[in-house]
């Protein structure tokens, strides 16, 4: 079958290594892609959220199967689009219509849903910029640090995390008065500060049944030790070696299961990933978040370890029969260390050359934010390029993984370090 798939980053790059395996794909098309995706699949310089053009794609290379990257084209409705028309009706679409993406699109929405279901989470209040005072005196009622959400999206930057009292006043007034992050923070949910180590969950559903994916950790402070602002992410581990059966049997029973039962029962209908940030506080799982597609720089060691034809996967999704598959996993270890630019995640240069890629031997390589200029890989984002290792454990992986991006370079290049110094 001819299979699109929707992004440029380094999930996407991911994304078309492992479908590009399946006996299945007969032909792979990314919008936009990047450097990597080029190698293996054709690129077609389309926006994501452009529904016409990518229609007329899809039309005209008989597509029959779409996988969305972002959560852009998923907030903005692409699943409804093709379910409206005669035309895409039968593609199938990875990813959950426009309904669901609210779990992602509202952060509000998603914490009245685990209310709902009773999922845990942490205790919330949402304000807007006529209640901005009100929010304030609830940060009086709370202990530090203060969390403070952007209710929209803001490419994963719209979180703060603050210690004293009065800048997260300030920093309250700055999100719905003064705009920080657009209409993303039009709305701001303050929660409650839970103190524990975090990890990422990914389950893959039709609607009515599900699988779970290997789990992951990830690393979204830019600065060693995570300090510094938070970035879309420097690195991720899989597995994680805190989350033993006995933590995952309670993240399966607790939250999982009435997930996806809460979806049914608020008739939200979903085909497709869900990314849920969990955090282990003692003994137990709460939530974070719930994301509406896979992470990323997770995605980069979590397929890895998946053994299954991921074009079989998807195919079970869009025929609602995923009960009939078993996730097969890697008993190995993957690890992925994310260079960046210089200054990422504020200002940074663009059209910096890469050098050393062809020299990289035992990882994998994903693109994230990189173009061709003839025969030339050039940067063209905040995070560059991902290196993949496998290991017997997450050290032996990270140990190749850093042998590996010191045979690579660019100008002001960055990486972290110290990844897995937390477990």
């Amino acid at each position: 079958m001819n299979i699109l798939i929707l992004g440029s980053g380094g999930r996407e790059h991911t994304f078309s290594w492992k479908i590009a395996q399946s006996s299945q794909c007969d032909k792979l098309f990314v919008a936009p892609g990047n450097a990597g995706t080029a190698q293996i699949a054709t690129n077609v310089a389309i926006g994501v959220t452009d529904f016409e053009a990518i229609k007329e794609l899809v039309i005209k290379e008989a597509i029959e199967m779409v996988v969305v990257g972002p959560e852009a084209p998923l907030v903005e409705g692409v699943h409804d689009f093709f379910k409206a028309d005669a035309a895409l009706q039968n593609v199938i679409v990875i990813g959950p219509e426009k309904l669901g993406a609210t779990l992602e699109g509202s952060k509000e929405f998603s914490k009245e849903f685990m209310q709902r279901h009773n999922i845990p989470t942490a205790a919330y209040q949402s304000f807007d910029k006529n209640t901005v005072e009100e929010g304030c005196q609830f940060l009086e009622t709370l202990k530090a640090p203060y969390v403070l959400k952007a209710d929209g999206l803001a490419a994963g930057k719209g979180v703060l995390i603050i210690q004293d009292l009065d800048e997260a006043k300030s920093s309250l007034r700055e999100m719905l008065v003064d705009a920080k992050f657009g209409e993303a923070s039009a709305k701001v949910v303050i929660e409650e500060f839970l103190d524990g180590i975090e990890l990422s969950c990914f389950v893959l559903t039709d609607g009515k049944n599900y699988v779970t994916l290997p789990y992951a950790k990830d690393y979204k402070r830019i600065g060693e030790g995570d300090t510094g602002l938070n970035t879309g992410g420097m690195g991720a581990i899989s597995p994680v070696p805190f989350a033993d059966d006995t933590f995952l049997d309670k993240v399966e029973e607790r939250i999982i299961k009435p997930t996806v039962n809460g979806l049914n029962q608020d008739n939200i209908p979903y085909k497709g990933f869900i990314f849920i940030g969990l955090i282990r506080v003692g003994d137990d799982p709460f939530v974070i978040e719930y994301n509406v597609r896979m992470g990323d720089p997770e995605t980069e060691v979590v397929l890895p370890r998946v053994k299954n034809d991921l074009v079989e996967l998807f195919k079970a999704v869009g025929n609602e029969n995923l009960d009939t598959i078993a996730i097969e996993k890697d008993d190995r270890a993957a690890t992925t260390v994310m260079t960046v630019s210089g200054g990422y995640p504020e200002a940074y240069e663009k059209g910096k050359e890469i050098a050393g890629l062809e020299t990289i031997q035992d990882s994998i390589v994903f693109h994230a934010g990189t173009k061709l200029d003839g025969n030339k890989v050039l940067t063209s984002g905040g995070r560059v390029i991902a290196i993949t290792s496998y290991g017997t454990d997450f050290r032996e992986a990270l140990q190749r993984s850093y042998q590996n991006v010191d045979k690579m370079s660019f100008d002001k290049m960055y990486f972290r370090t110290d990844l897995g110094f937390d477990l």
